[in-house]
C-alpha cells in the first residue's frame, strides 16, 4: 500500500473515530483546564493554518508546491494542526472522567493512531520529494515541541 492510500484510510478512520466521539458528546470539555486546552487547540490550529496557508486541503498526505513551510509554528514542530486535533480530543476526553477501558478511550487511541499512519505516510512523501525535509526534520520535533 502506498503512503496515499494508507492517508486515505487513516483518514477514513480518524474522521469515523472523531465522530463517534462527538455522538457521545465527549468532545468539549469539562471544566476550565480542559476548555482552556481546547482553546489552545483552536488558536494552534487557526496559528498553523494561516501560516500555511490555503493551499492544502486534501483528504489524503498530499505535499503541496509552494515551499517547505518552517515559519510560525513549523518552527517548532513539524504538524501542529496534528498536534492541535490531538490536544483537542484528548483534552475532551480525559475531562469526562472516562474508564481508561471505555469505547471513548479506545475511539481516541485510534484517532491518535491514524494521525501517527498520517503523520508516517506524509513524512515518507515530503521525504522523497522535497530536498531540505530531512534537514527541517532532523532540527524539529513531530507532535511536543522539544520532545517529540
Amino acid at each position: 500500500m502506498n503512503p496515499k492510500q494508507r492517508s486515505l484510510i487513516a483518514t477514513v478512520v480518524l474522521v469515523v473515530s472523531v465522530g463517534l466521539l462527538v455522538l457521545q458528546d465527549m468532545m468539549i470539555a469539562r471544566g476550565y483546564a480542559g476548555l482552556a486546552l481546547q482553546v489552545l487547540a483552536l488558536a494552534l490550529m487557526v496559528w498553523a493554518r494561516l501560516t500555511f496557508g490555503t493551499r492544502s486541503f486534501h483528504a489524503t498526505a498530499n505535499p503541496t508546491a509552494g515551499g517547505l513551510v518552517t515559519t510560525g509554528p513549523y518552527r517548532y514542530w513539524r504538524h501542529p494542526i496534528y498536534a492541535a486535533v490531538l490536544l483537542f480530543v484528548w483534552a475532551g476526553v480525559l475531562t469526562h472522567g472516562v474508564s481508561p477501558i471505555s469505547s471513548t478511550v479506545a475511539l481516541a487511541v485510534l484517532a491518535t493512531l491514524m494521525t501517527a499512519v498520517r503523520i508516517q505516510a506524509e513524512e515518507q512523501m515530503l521525504l522523497a520529494s522535497v530536498p531540505e525535509y530531512a534537514a527541517y526534520a532532523a532540527r524539529t520535533r513531530r507532535l511536543i515541541p522539544f520532545v517529540f
